[in-house]
């Protein structure tokens, strides 16, 4: 999430066997109700009998831990590396999208929305440009996250309100079964609904981040 004033934000993406996290936003620095939480469904492909899990990790934190200040807002601001593995037979594309559940507010506060990664690709390095086409993933694009207009594209790193507790970040990859039409600069929620009905697998992983000061 990111803190403009005294602002931040709060969103989750469920999915259909699981619960992927999203947000941040703008608003005192409080912790909202459960009751704030809304739901979001990338609906399966007819294509899958089950959703197939894909392992995601990065070689920058462990499962569950500190990201490092490099791919913060209070760092560098870099994207960090990340692997996966298991992409389910029939995969088509890939995408990926990073968010923040924990900060006051209805809608998620949206760090990385990157689709029309080829189905091969393996991980991804750190560092991406915030630029709407990558070479490398060759043919991958990138979408708006949740900073301002001419801010918003790429990766932007945590960057809570001082003194809200640990944020978590979740990084969620899917296995898509077919080529999306789509062009640079989706929001989330329009990755979301280009996706729905063509959903083969789900791969995850989290960090959480602090700023004391």
């Amino acid at each position: 999430m990111a803190e403009h004033g005294t602002r931040c934000a709060l969103g989750w993406i469920v999915l259909g066997i699981g619960m992927a996290s999203v947000g941040s936003c703008q608003v005192e620095a409080q912790r909202p109700a459960a009751s704030n939480v809304q739901a979001e469904q990338p609906a399966l492909s007819p294509r899958a009998a089950t959703l197939a899990t894909m392992r995601l990790t990065s070689p920058a934190f462990a499962e569950g831990a500190p990201i490092p200040k490099k791919y913060t807002g209070e760092g560098e601001d870099v994207s960090p590396p990340l692997e996966w593995s298991a992409v389910p037979e029939g995969t088509q594309q890939l995408a990926l999208i990073c968010d923040d559940p924990d900060a006051p507010r209805k809608e998620p506060w949206v760090h990385w929305v990157l689709y029309k990664i080829p189905p091969d690709t393996k991980g991804l390095p750190e560092a991406l440009p915030r630029t709407a086409r990558l070479e490398h993933p060759p043919g991958a694009v990138q979408g708006k996250n949740s900073w301002p207009d001419g801010e918003n594209l790429g990766y932007r790193g945590p960057m809570p309100p001082k003194g809200h507790g640990p944020h978590r970040y979740f990084f969620t990859l899917y296995a898509l079964d077919q080529l999306l039409e789509a062009e640079p600069g989706l929001t989330k929620e329009e990755l979301i609904r280009k996706m729905s009905g063509h959903v083969l697998g789900v791969g995850r992983c989290m960090g959480t981040y602090e700023r004391n000061n």
